[in-house]
């Protein structure tokens, strides 16, 4: 059964009463977090029950250690480790004596957990009784602020209920910290300094190989009813801790309250030796404003990323809750400001995976970001890409390839390939196609056909070298073939012509074809530039077309389908709703070896290809590759539900779109996977917003036009979004009986509905 004690609300995640065993998946699902640093929902008191620690800093990491067998050649010299970061959430609180762990009070009553998401911030609230019998009513609040990115802030109010008490605090930092995903025990952070300056106090720290120097700072206030007070404060100090201890004595019925501001600064941003002043400036510019002032700039914030990014869904406050669940994570993982950082598959929700980026940002976040940010976040996305073309290249040179052949990385955080499976490393070499077509969804949007001449060409020669030479002449069938690959479906590994891998190489190959010649005629100065530094001659682009031409694509004459894999059909074709649902999920119920000889499809393989290339084949074709699929599809990737989602919708198969959409909206807050305790589905999440905006919505670029198909799930009675479309606004609203289509200020604009050209204003609201 799935976890379904999440409370539906259209702007909030909810939880009521306090239950030990959903401790560390509510600590994900409350997780927070403002694109340059993240925080699991760990209580800010002490807890010894099961927890999972975990505050993240973006672009720090650690490389882990990768111990293989007996084949070395171009394996991978690290695995990445999501870095857990000195802690500084923490307030150990002691009544009378007694330390207040939830773990281990008497009691817990009206324990109430929210995170909300329209102003960005989490709240707590509880009544506890502790084994000495003293009842206390506790409440926090705490955010991470957009404004000042190195900051969080917290307030934390304790107030007696049946007698006069001595309460202490003791906010703390804290170095000495391990992570939950550490295979080797390796120590990760080397604690050079904890300092104090009055009510101020600094544990500059660094990483281990990788030299990320950071100082985690904090300071503290207090209030007793409100009103401001002076407390004088113990320290306890040790090697990697520093704690300061504040104590007073507090009348039945008070409510004694401390502020904690603490961040932060690393030598990402400032200079490693000017860390301590940096610190100091943050913490000054806290106290100047005040929790406060704090919180009221953070609700300005959200309202307005909300403004441009908000999908309105009317009469499904599950649906809407779950979209907007989405929409809120992504923003607080990644905001465009620095092309530095991307989006790593959990966030900073937890340490599962590693890397700091997936082919999922191409695939599928960057039409999210392109979409409700500035064009220039898209741009930065695909710019991280081109800054490492130079490791790529590396990358495909460790395994053999020649000739400025680039191989983009399964996973990274540098541009140098991280991941620890072989699999995934060597065989799951779909992702060098996603950067490709990136570029391509990126020019189709926004019109900007100047990255190409200016970076994406250089990326596009690089990954059709590589196809070029990954692709090997079959004399048996006269056809180029691509041996040995994993495709986006992981439970086939290491099989031969997937579907999906080898129309990803042939379309890469005539678009970069494409691309070099108009460059060359239109841009005759890049081309130039670009022909000196890579070489590139018409004999080679002629090799690519050839190539292209001549490659296998499996069929099944008999299923009049694509086949996934040369094997596909010597498996037992045993559909999903003939397997026992005691079975599932199949990735922690079966073997490996089981998985790998069964039809079962982890996520959307042929017909992964069948989204991303839709133009290529008619609806006819795509209905009969939905239907023959499908049921063999376990969905246990969590980029599977929105494919299906944006498909079923185009084949007008609405039940299964809106069960699909529901699933990938609400695959955290249900826990359809049974994981979530692990962290959550961030990259994932982008494709909940596609399967409303391009299912439900039906948007599309055709004939450089936007153009939208709209349709809507029978349990909505509407749904609204918006686009930034080549920096117009365009409001979307679909009822059950209309369509209505408007811009916020600009010139008209022609889109096409449902295949007619209609013309829309910022004057008044077109209806359809």
């Amino acid at each position: 059964m799935n976890q379904d004690y999440i409370i539906p609300a259209p702007w909030a995640v909810i939880e009521e009463g306090f239950e030990k065993d959903r401790v560390k998946s509510s600590e994900s699902l409350f997780s927070i977090g403002n694109g340059a640093m993240g925080q699991r929902a760990n209580f800010e008191e002490e807890y010894s029950g099961k927890t999972f620690q975990g505050s993240y800093i973006g672009g720090v990491y650690y490389p882990d250690k990768t111990r293989v067998g007996w084949w070395k050649n171009g394996y991978p010299e690290y695995f990445a480790k999501v870095l857990n970061a000195p802690s500084w959430i923490g307030i150990k609180v002691t009544v009378d004596g007694e330390a207040l762990d939830l773990n281990t009070v008497k009691s817990v009553s009206k324990f109430r957990r929210e995170l909300n998401m329209k102003e960005g911030w989490l709240g707590r609230s509880f009544e506890t009784e502790l084994q000495n019998g003293t009842q206390l009513k506790v409440k926090a609040k705490r955010f991470l602020s957009l404004e000042h990115d190195e900051l969080g802030a917290i307030n934390y109010e304790v107030t007696p209920l049946n007698k006069d008490v001595s309460i202490s605090y003791e906010p703390y930092l804290d170095s000495g910290i391990t992570n939950e995903d550490t295979n080797w025990d390796d120590k990760f952070w080397n604690t050079l300094e904890v300092e104090e300056d009055g009510n101020k106090a600094y544990i500059t720290a660094h990483t281990m190989k990788t030299m990320f120097y950071v100082c985690t700072a904090m300071s503290n206030t207090f209030t007793v009813d409100g009103k401001e007070i002076s407390l004088t404060l113990k320290t306890n100090k040790a090697e990697t801790y520093i704690g300061h201890v504040y104590e007073t004595d507090i009348r039945e019925g008070e409510t004694f309250a401390i502020q904690k501001y603490a961040g932060y600064i690393t030598s990402f941003n400032h200079d490693k030796d000017e860390l301590k002043q940096a610190a100091e400036a943050v913490l000054d510019t806290a106290l100047e404003e005040g929790f406060t002032r704090l919180l009221a700039k953070q609700k300005e914030d959200w309202a307005a990323i909300w403004a441009m990014a908000d999908i309105v869904i009317d009469g499904d406050v599950k649906a809407q809750q779950g979209i907007r669940f989405n929409i809120f994570q992504l923003n607080q993982t990644y905001l465009g400001k620095d092309a530095r950082l991307n989006i790593g598959p959990k966030g900073f929700t937890g340490e599962k995976y590693g890397g700091s980026t997936y082919w999922d940002t191409e695939a599928y976040c960057l039409p999210f970001y392109m979409a409700t940010k500035d064009q220039q976040v898209a741009r930065n996305l695909l710019t991280y890409r081109y800054n490492h073309l130079e490791k790529a290249i590396e990358n495909a040179e460790k395994l053999g390839f020649k000739n400025g052949a680039a191989l983009y990385p399964m996973v990274t955080m540098n541009g140098e390939e991280c991941h620890n499976e072989w699999e995934i490393t060597f065989e799951e070499i779909h992702r060098n196609g996603a950067m490709i077509f990136a570029i391509r969804d990126y020019v189709n949007y926004t019109g900007d056909f100047s990255y190409i001449p200016e970076k994406g060409l250089e990326v596009m020669i690089g990954v059709a070298r590589f196809w070029k030479q990954r692709a090997t002449w079959s004399s048996k069938k006269e056809q180029f073939v691509i041996l040995g690959v994993t495709g986006p479906n992981e439970y086939e590994n290491n099989v031969n012509n997937n579907f999906y891998t080898n129309y990803l190489a042939k379309w890469c190959l005539n678009y970069a074809v494409e691309n070099a010649k108009k460059v060359s005629k239109e841009f005759a100065s890049d081309y130039k530039r670009i022909a000196e530094a890579t070489g590139i001659s018409n004999e080679e682009l002629n090799s690519w077309t050839e190539v292209a031409e001549k490659m296998y694509l499996p069929f099944s004459e008999e299923n009049g389908v694509y086949l996934q894999q040369d094997g596909f059909l010597d498996k037992e074709l045993v559909t999903v709703a003939d397997l026992d649902k005691a079975e599932r999920p199949i990735n922690q119920k079966w073997s490996w070896d089981r998985i790998l000889r069964s039809p079962y499809i982890k996520q959307a393989d042929t017909l992964q290809g069948f989204y991303v290339f839709e133009d290529d084949f008619s609806q006819d074709e795509l209905k009969k590759h939905f239907d023959f699929y499908e049921p063999f599809t376990v969905h246990e990737s969590s980029l599977s539900p929105c494919v299906h989602s944006i498909q079923a919708a185009k084949l007008d198969q609405m039940d299964q779109a809106y069960a699909f959409y529901l699933r990938t909206a609400r695959l955290d807050l249900d826990d359809y996977n049974k994981e979530v305790h692990e962290g959550l589905h961030i990259t994932s999440m982008a494709g909940t917003w596609l399967s409303i905006v391009a299912g439900f919505g039906g948007m599309r670029i055709k004939d450089d036009k936007l153009s939208f198909a709209p349709k809507i799930p029978k349990a909505w009675d509407g749904f609204s979004f918006k686009l930034n479309f080549r920096n117009q606004i365009v409001k979307v609203a679909v009822a059950k009986d209309k369509y209505t289509f408007s811009l916020d200020g600009g010139d008209d604009l022609d889109i096409l509905v449902d295949g007619k050209e209609i013309s829309i204003s910022a004057d008044e609201p077109t209806e359809v």
